[in-house]
């Protein structure tokens, strides 16, 4: 089997515990408005691997990752590429590799088949880093052209199954950064029994460059990076006890 791949990193630090080997996949059926690599979102770009070529290329850096380090598949979306991710994940494992997904949880459905392929490939995961974009849905709707009533619901699905999960929030300034909206997003985070740590991801524009390259209009271009008081705040919002 052959995953379409856009790009690797070979130390990764923020993606997961320890240090991480970072497999980007290609495609990703949101568009949202804050997003850093818009070049991620064509479904038949990349580049075809193997999951053996892409973990042998990884072991390379094994003796960096430490006691926590693995590898950690994001994207794009990871979850527009199940049985790859499963293949991939399986046979990390067989090699006593740690499994890290990071996703949207967009493409998520209780609809068969994908859920039972959804169910084994988190047989396989050890840690999933699951993106709330916006709590409420029809501000999701705007921010990233998805709603966000499956994505509430693959998060329920995970907690009842206790799938290890951190959390991850953009702070947006005039979006994500409003108290009303924090709150809400705590109090449905209050609800999972299963969420290790929280993590609050200040705006950047870094990506903006790709979005000229690309040709499409950056409507966020004004928007300044929030405040780090504001960052705190969200943070203190959203892991109140």
């Amino acid at each position: 089997m052959q995953g379409r791949i856009h790009s690797v990193e070979s130390f990764g630090s923020a993606d997961g515990p320890g240090v991480r080997f970072l497999i980007f996949l290609q495609g990703c059926p949101m568009r949202c408005r804050y997003c850093h690599n818009p070049d991620t979102w064509k479904l038949d770009g990349g580049t075809l691997m193997e999951a053996d070529d892409l973990l042998d290329q990884a072991e390379r850096y094994r003796s960096y990752w430490g006691p926590e380090g693995g590898i950690t598949v994001s994207g794009g979306e990871a979850l527009m590429q199940v049985p790859f991710v499963t293949e991939l994940f399986e046979k990390a494992h067989e090699r006593g590799i740690n499994t890290c997904l990071d996703t949207s949880l967009a493409p998520y459905t209780e609809a068969e088949p994908w859920h039972q392929g959804f169910e084994r490939l988190m047989a396989s995961c050890d840690l999933v880093l699951a993106d709330i974009k916006h709590i409420d849905p029809d501000e999701h709707q705007k921010l990233c052209q998805h709603g966000n009533a499956n994505i509430l619901e693959g998060l329920r699905w995970l907690s009842d199954h206790k799938v290890p999960v951190w959390i991850r929030h953009v702070l947006v300034p005039g979006i994500t950064d409003n108290d009303e909206y924090l709150r809400r997003t705590h109090d449905f985070i209050a609800t999972l029994t299963n969420v290790e740590r929280i993590e609050v991801l200040p705006y950047h524009t870094l990506g903006i460059y790709k979005w000229d390259e690309l040709g499409i209009p950056y409507t966020l271009r004004d928007t300044e990076p929030p405040a780090p008081e504001r960052v705190e705040n969200a943070l203190h919002i959203l892991r109140a006890s």
